[in-house]
């Protein structure tokens, strides 16, 4: 009895200098270096604008050892601008753009935020900020109507990754139209430093036509209950942050993201592909990072902190790996790195072995039908058609018509072209299966059919006909009604 009795004493001495261990190494962390109270309490010294920041660029990191009053002006702003390629949204804007201002303190500044309403605009706006502890996180405070503008200020007394946003009835419908964004509250210590910090904000948005739907596009409100977006992005638009407008870096560099979700509905699961997040602040908090991260959930009107050093060049791709989001709907985004290879931390492909499975048969890709609106010239076929191939036909075919050496033929100076329309008419709609030629090199693989309106058809091929030195020929949608695959 006695030796239980001493073993549970030291089971229990064990337990108490673990937590007191525990806790103090990570209460002295910088993240966690000041209580609430005392962030509370700390004197302001001095004044300051606020930096703030389009997406994806990120303000400056502080250097100020001592807590200012940080003044923060918010203009909101209803503008139409580009959901998709030929779709465009009136966005309900703070600063004008999807996702808003990415705003950057430290632990302890008071804020005095005034927000703006525009006077062209329609609706009553707030803001409602994740790191204010106050009644509706400055909501009430700051109903604004067009043409007034509205100021408060609170203290910033917990460090994190916070997200603001717009919560004036309907506060979905507000959401949904753009309204949110980023407000980084830096410990006093500040962050590990980094080479380079970028801003990406996931969000979901839902339209009165289907995704790809042509013009000027409304809000469903149906469709947003219901949680059915016809669009999930990173900033604001499908292809916001690719090609020209990629995220960029160098082989060496540490890279910081800051990730946000708007919502109003969606979480994310936020993976960038060929990448390992070496450290990660989950929920934007800044006490609990974790390591070794392949993907981190980022639940609606929460954040996530991920840092990565890049040790190979390329493209890599940002996702929701939910991944019918990103490679239908257009949670997609692009980082490109440059430099030298390192074989010995990636070779690349070494070997291309002939691979032959059971069961490779000609399968329809599926797609909803939609009437799409007519072309009135081969002008504005080409430009809808451009559309469709970057939807559809790019990830096979390349964005440059390449190919892919030994599995995708090329469309560039394709002389498979050169055989007539009704050929390619009928690959396209009815699938292609076995061997083919194409600028002297033989492929053999499998082309899915593509069930797509007659109007599309005409105009990808148009488009395709029309770029990387082919023919010049137009395709009409008679041509594709009389040259179609029957099915089988």
């Amino acid at each position: 009895m006695k030796l239980r009795t001493k073993g549970a004493s030291r089971l229990m001495a064990y337990r108490v200098f673990a937590s007191t261990v525990f806790a103090s190494t990570v209460l002295a962390s910088p993240a966690w270096c000041a209580s609430r109270d005392e962030n509370a309490a700390d004197k302001i010294i001095g004044e300051e604008k606020a930096i703030l920041t389009d997406a994806p660029n990120v303000p400056p990191a502080i250097m100020r050892k001592n807590a200012t009053k940080v003044v923060v002006h918010i203009e909101v702003k209803e503008v139409e601008g580009r959901l998709a390629d030929g779709v465009s949204y009136t966005f309900w804007t703070f600063g004008g753009k999807v996702p808003g201002k990415f705003i950057r303190v430290r632990e302890g500044d008071l804020i005095e935020m005034h927000l703006d309403n525009h006077p062209d605009n329609k609706m009553p706006h707030n803001i409602d900020l994740h790191a204010v502890n106050g009644p509706g996180g400055g909501a009430a405070a700051s109903l604004t109507a067009p043409g007034h503008s509205s100021v408060f200020s609170f203290k910033a007394t917990n460090p994190g990754l916070y997200v603001y946003h717009c919560a004036t009835a309907p506060v979905a419908m507000h959401v949904a139209n753009g309204m949110y964004g980023l407000i980084l509250v830096e410990p006093k210590e500040g962050l590990p430093k980094v080479d380079r910090e970028y801003y990406v904000m996931q969000s979901d948005f839902y339209t009165k036509g289907p995704n790809g739907e042509q013009g000027l596009q409304p809000f469903s409100m149906v469709k947003a209950i219901d949680e059915r977006p016809d669009y999930v992005v990173f900033n604001g638009a499908v292809g916001s942050t690719t090609g020209d407008k990629a995220l960029t870096g160098n082989v060496g560099e540490t890279m910081r993201l800051y990730v946000g979700d708007g919502g109003p509905n969606l979480t994310s699961s936020f993976h960038v592909i060929g990448q390992i997040f070496d450290t990660v602040w989950a929920e934007g908090n800044m006490s609990t990072p974790t390591h070794n991260v392949q993907t981190t959930m980022v639940p609606a009107g929460g954040s996530a902190i991920a840092d990565f050093k890049l040790t190979v060049p390329g493209t890599f791709i940002l996702v929701d790996h939910s991944l019918t989001r990103a490679f239908n709907r257009g949670a997609l985004a692009q980082l490109k790195v440059a430099g030298a290879e390192d074989k010995m931390i990636y070779s690349g492909k070494t070997d291309d072995l002939v691979y032959l499975p059971e069961g490779a048969g000609a399968r329809v890709a599926e797609q909803p039908g939609r009437a799409a609106p007519a072309a009135k010239d081969k002008a504005e076929r080409i430009k809808a058609g451009e559309g469709i191939f970057a939807n559809n036909c790019a990830a096979c075919h390349q964005p440059a018509g390449q190919g892919v050496a030994d599995a995708f033929p090329p469309l560039a100076k394709s002389d498979y072209l050169k055989g007539g329309k009704a050929r390619v008419i009928k690959a396209v709609t009815g699938g292609l299966e076995g061997k083919v030629t194409v600028n002297g090199k033989n492929y053999d693989g499998v082309m899915p059919a593509w069930d797509l309106p007659d109007e599309d058809i005409a105009n990808v091929l148009t488009y395709v006909y029309n770029s990387w030195g082919n023919s010049g020929e137009t395709v009409t949608p008679d041509d594709i009604k009389a040259g179609r695959a029957k099915a089988n």
